[in-house]
């Protein structure tokens, strides 16, 4: 008498299992393919997003190095009037990275 598989199909008592196998290695295969093919992407965006943001980073710089101190200073100050919660944002942020740094060097 035939035996159910677990996928629902029949098969004689002393038939190989490796015909159910197959079909579900081939669907992990293919979900395997999927997710490279999604990790990719997103890995892609990523890396354009970071390459964006480097380049302002990059021409902030530039606009800093022409600048005096105080006048950095002062434009620091301006902000933080006009933007008190991004300025605390950042400062917060900035000391979250410094701390990271200096703790990973002990």
């Amino acid at each position: 008498m035939p035996e159910a598989t677990g996928n629902g199909q029949l098969m004689a008592p002393n038939a190989p299992i490796i015909q159910g196998s197959e079909s579900r290695m081939s669907e992990f295969a293919d979900t395997a393919h999927e997710y490279g093919r999604k990790l990719a992407d997103a890995a892609s965006k990523a890396s354009d997003y970071l390459g964006e943001k480097a380049g302002v980073v990059g021409d902030k710089i530039k606009d800093l190095q022409g600048k005096d101190f105080s006048e950095i200073a002062d434009e620091a100050k301006d902000y933080a009037r006009r933007k008190p919660g991004h300025a605390i944002l950042i400062s917060a942020a900035a000391g979250l990275f410094l701390g990271l740094l200096l703790r990973g060097r002990r």
